[in-house]
């Protein structure tokens, strides 16, 4: 459980960052998906479907970017 909250911790900006585009996200997705079935069942699953995925990968997304930019910012020869 230590392990998690250190994650947590470590990774707080990011986590909040993923979290308020997953309820935009939500809300788009739910008016786009509604938009297109004309079913709110249809609607609310696909809307809370997609972007929980989408979470999960930009969260990661996310992560790769700030190892990628760490590593271009490092001196030539040098390694991370």
């Amino acid at each position: 459980m230590t392990r998690i909250r250190r994650i947590v911790q470590h990774n707080r900006h990011t986590l909040l960052k993923t979290l308020s585009y997953y309820a935009i996200h939500i809300g788009v997705a739910a008016i786009v998906a509604y938009a297109v079935t004309g079913n709110l069942i249809a609607s609310l699953t696909l809307s809370l479907l997609e972007p929980t995925v989408q979470a999960f990968a930009f969260f990661f997304h996310e992560k790769a970017w700030q190892r990628w930019g760490h590593k271009n910012s490092q001196p030539a020869g040098q390694a991370g």
